[in-house]
């Protein structure tokens, strides 16, 4: 007899799969299994390339992981554009498709313990009109179609007469060292103050008017999936996540620009979207003279992280948008108590993939 449990992470080289992947590679007791197009090694974790929006295959690979007892749905299908995709049926529809190509083979075999599935603020409609603050769980579903109502339903109809429980996880922005990502905002950020530094300016702000909101560090929302996979106050309920702070980034502009080793410039509006490929022989150049690990090719790199940017900062926006505020005062009653200064997320992020050679060093 033995207490081991396996974990399926779907998405295992996006910002969340990633650091939920070393997470649980990081804990005892756990056989870990990471599923990506393209995924990145992770020590202690076995790797599987998958095309999650093919059944036939999707099948035929989960044959061998039946034994399956936990899932960590993580992966996302987001559309060339990015914003405009988050309204469009067939994006929608793409993800509740990828999330059923996982679940139903392993459903049927009767293994499962627990799955969690991410949603976001835009369960609350943030990306429609002002959002009540602080979003609270307990609310009425934002009324809009969003393809987290179709999974969160298909979870709940899958689940009905098993054993098996779900947590459902809104977390604000997340931040974290994946790259090739279509929101993870820190290669863009870094790519950007490499470009700056390397034109021998200082780090200017390219954003538009103050927001105030939330971040995540990607570890600590892996910290999360790891307390929910386990936790009995857990089961069946959904839960919002951030750091414990409030963010106002150009509050931190200053920490961030010491991270890259720069002093901070001036106001200076600027569409990373726009602006920085066109410097992708900079980048190029960087690479080779820093002999990086990081991809030479800036949409490998970035993904379509330069839009998420641009959307984070609030580039064009005035006057200032209504803040974007979560409450997590259920996750901690439910006892995960756990909290990260942003300002350290930043700093910490940067540095580290710096050690990895995914960034220009600090100091050049």
């Amino acid at each position: 007899m033995t207490d081991r449990k396996k974990v399926l992470v779907a998405g295992a080289s996006g910002v969340v799969g990633l650091a939920a992947l070393r997470h649980f590679a990081s804990v005892d007791g756990w056989d870990v299994v990471g599923l990506a197009r393209r995924p990145m090694p992770v020590e202690g974790a076995e790797l599987v390339a998958l095309d999650l929006s093919d059944r036939d295959l999707c099948r035929a690979t989960l044959s061998a992981h039946t034994d399956t007892t936990h899932v960590v749905y993580a992966a996302l299908f987001e559309k060339p554009g990015l914003v405009p995709g988050w309204f469009e049926r067939d994006q929608m529809e793409r993800n509740l498709v990828m999330l059923q190509n996982v679940l139903d083979p392993l459903v049927e075999h009767g293994c499962l313990e627990h799955v969690s599935v991410l949603q976001g603020t835009k369960a609350y409609g943030v990306h429609i009109e002002p959002m009540r603050v602080p979003g609270l769980e307990r609310s009425a579903r934002h009324p809009h179609e969003n393809f987290y109502w179709l999974q969160e339903d298909y979870v709940r109809a899958a689940q009905s007469g098993r054993d098996w429980a779900f947590t459902i996880l809104r977390p604000q922005i997340i931040f974290g060292e994946a790259f090739g990502s279509n929101m993870n905002a820190i290669p863009a950020l870094g790519v950007y103050a490499a470009v700056l530094r390397h034109d021998g300016r200082p780090l200017d702000y390219p954003g538009g008017a103050t927001h105030v909101t939330e971040a995540v560090d990607a570890d600590l929302l892996a910290r999360v999936l790891g307390w929910a996979a386990t936790a009995e106050p857990a089961r069946n309920e959904t839960f919002n996540v951030t750091n414990g702070d409030v963010m106002v980034i150009e509050n931190l502009w200053p920490a961030i620009a010491d991270a890259f080793g720069m002093d901070v410039g001036e106001r200076r509006p600027m569409s990373l979207s726009v602006e920085m490929p066109v410097r992708q022989s900079t980048w190029a150049d960087l690479v080779t003279r820093f002999g990086l690990e990081s991809p030479v090719d800036l949409t490998r790199f970035v993904g379509q992280s330069f839009i998420y940017a641009d959307l984070i900062l609030a580039y064009g926006r005035e006057p200032p948008s209504p803040p974007s505020l979560l409450s997590t005062i259920k996750l901690r009653q439910a006892g995960f108590h756990e909290c990260v200064d942003s300002e350290f997320m930043f700093r910490r992020l940067i540095e580290s993939m710096q050690r990895q050679r995914f960034l220009p060093p600090r100091r050049w």
